[in-house]
């Protein structure tokens, strides 16, 4: 199972590169909540609507997942292991759903690169 990270979302709805590897990997795959919202802010920031992100993510045949209080606890666990990397609530929400259905984060911050995360394996899209 594919875990989108926020970055790849972001990569698709501004057609930015990496945007069709994304795609092409992507089919079924699923986004957290919390990944959805950066998104949503993000899009907002850029004058994107919500709508625009909404039908983006029904297109591309993605699932939407709540994120729920056993994802939390496996956030805040991997602070630890990733602290050093500087990574955010967002990518740490990510990994734990990878974890959670043993799935693929996938993303486009390369500052990913080098992590093991346990149940979990993680692809980078060059851009």
């Amino acid at each position: 199972m594919i875990v989108l990270d926020a970055s790849a979302v972001l990569a698709v709805l501004g057609g930015e590169r990496g945007a069709s590897e994304v795609v092409e990997r992507s089919a079924g795959g699923i986004v957290s909540t919390v990944n959805l919202a950066e998104v949503l802010q993000k899009a907002a920031h850029n004058g994107v609507a919500a709508h625009t992100v909404n039908t983006l993510i029904g297109q591309a045949e993605w699932g939407v997942v709540p994120f729920d209080d056993q994802m939390a606890l496996a956030a805040a666990d991997l602070w630890l292991l990733t602290k050093h990397k500087g990574l955010s609530l967002g990518d740490r929400s990510c990994l734990a759903l990878a974890q959670a259905v043993s799935g693929v984060a996938l993303t486009l911050d390369t500052g990913w690169a080098g992590l093991e995360i346990e149940g979990a394996s993680i692809h980078i899209v060059q851009r």
